[in-house]
């Protein structure tokens, strides 16, 4: 009996680490190796933005001069409703100052006041009700001794000073007795309403004349 004898093909040896590796870069020539990881990269910083713009309508401040619009109002009062001066406007005053009606319309203020003082005070025909004559000497200061000062020749501070006086006498005589009925009260703070604006204004016995008048603004009235 003829043996058959069965051959098996025997398996390749296996290749070693080398060879394998010569193997892959043979077969892939244009590989590159990987990149290793970038190691404490900071991150891409974002563009800043552009801040936004507020689109806002500028207005311009006008700077008001208080003392001046009080001045303009006063004397457009005073000019429609006070006695007017002693001449027509554009022509001289006739009661300038060293004239005999300048010292007139003076003596008539100044005894206008003492009166009024005296009527006031209920020292000169006294009564212990109110009167008339009472009435009138608290009015005084606004009846005649401011129309009488402001009917003869003076300088611009002294005609801004008695056109506020005639406008805001009225305005403390009706006020103060809402809550103080005194005639010599409301007498009293009109001599010192007419002594305060003489005083701001520098005009009459506060002016030292070393400040310029201010010129008027308008015709005389």
């Amino acid at each position: 009996m003829i043996a058959q004898t069965t051959f098996r093909a025997a398996a390749p040896a296996r290749a070693s680490a080398p060879a394998r590796a010569a193997a892959r870069r043979a077969a892939a020539p244009h590989a590159q190796p990987a990149q290793p990881a970038a190691v404490g990269r900071a991150p891409l910083a974002r563009p800043a933005r552009a801040p936004r713009r507020v689109a806002c309508r500028a207005t311009e401040e006008k700077e008001v001069d208080v003392d001046k619009e009080l001045a303009k109002s006063a004397r457009k009062i005073a000019g429609t409703f006070a006695p007017r001066a002693s001449a027509p406007a554009g022509k001289k005053n006739p009661a300038f100052k060293g004239s005999t009606l300048y010292t007139i319309f003076e003596v008539q203020a100044y005894a206008s006041l003492v009166v009024g003082a005296l009527l006031s005070y209920n020292v000169l025909l006294p009564s212990d009700e109110p009167t008339i004559a009472r009435l009138m000497g608290m009015w005084s200061v606004w009846m005649f001794a401011v129309p009488s000062l402001r009917a003869r020749e003076c300088d611009p501070n002294e005609k801004d000073a008695l056109n506020f006086l005639f406008v805001a006498i009225p305005l403390v005589n009706v006020l103060i007795p809402i809550v103080w009925k005194s005639f010599p009260a409301v007498f009293t703070a009109d001599c010192v309403l007419m002594a305060y604006m003489y005083y701001n204004k520098s005009a009459g016995v506060f002016d030292d004349g070393t400040t310029a008048s201010a010129a008027v603004e308008g015709s005389e009235e």
